[in-house]
């Protein structure tokens, strides 16, 4: 359902962010991201004079080409629009991505590298949710990938891809109680792993046993 209906206002500002995964031909994977924030007032700016009404302020695209294990073998990054002539000199420092492993860390990995007056606040902002799109790109079409090579079929209301795509994902050691759905005290681990479920209806591992 929608939002409440807001109190009266006027727009101001638009931030659009764009991200598509890709499997590519050769095996890699691309995640690219494309950002741009707009206005709905024209205003004065001393490197490109005067920025109208709608035409974007940022416009940026950042691609990253990334292996099956998750790590990044290419980045491309472009800043078509930027208040200030010297931002797109940063795109080509994104390069320095190159290498790491998206996994426990990346951000913290990327922002050293990335991060200050290397990079771009705008670029480096993208990359959690890149890194999210990722995991949501490359786990879900290795497993069809290794499905299909079986010729195994899951029935309809079946969690069977799911529960392989959270097995790529580290299992529950990675996923226990990092939101609602996977609280150990809900219905989906419940369900999942019921070894691991801690709700007020969970039976006490030594009747378990007993049974």
């Amino acid at each position: 359902m929608p939002l409440s209906a807001p109190a009266a206002r006027e727009k101001q500002h638009t931030r659009s962010i764009r991200i598509d995964g890709y499997r590519r031909e050769d095996g890699l994977y691309d995640i690219e991201a494309h950002l741009t924030d707009v206005k709905t007032f024209g205003q004065t700016n001393f490197d490109r004079g005067f920025i109208p009404e709608g035409e974007p302020i940022h416009d940026m695209w950042l691609r990253l080409t990334i292996g099956e294990g998750m790590e990044i073998v290419g980045v491309e990054a472009v800043s078509d629009k930027t208040p200030y002539r010297m931002c797109p000199t940063a795109a080509p420092n994104f390069s320095r991505l190159v290498g790491m492993r998206i996994k426990a860390g990346f951000l913290r990995d990327a922002n050293h590298a990335v991060g200050g007056t290397i990079g771009c606040t705008h670029l480096r902002e993208l990359l959690q949710q890149m890194a999210t799109t990722a995991f949501q790109t490359i786990n879900p079409a290795r497993v069809r990938k290794e499905m299909r090579a079986s010729g195994e079929v899951p029935p309809n209301g079946s969690d069977v891809v799911d529960a392989r795509i959270t097995e790529k994902m580290g299992g529950p050691p990675k996923i226990l109680n990092t939101c609602l759905a996977y609280s150990d005290e809900g219905p989906l681990v419940k369900r999942r792993w019921p070894h691991l479920y801690k709700g007020a209806d969970a039976v006490p591992e030594t009747a378990a046993a007993a049974d």
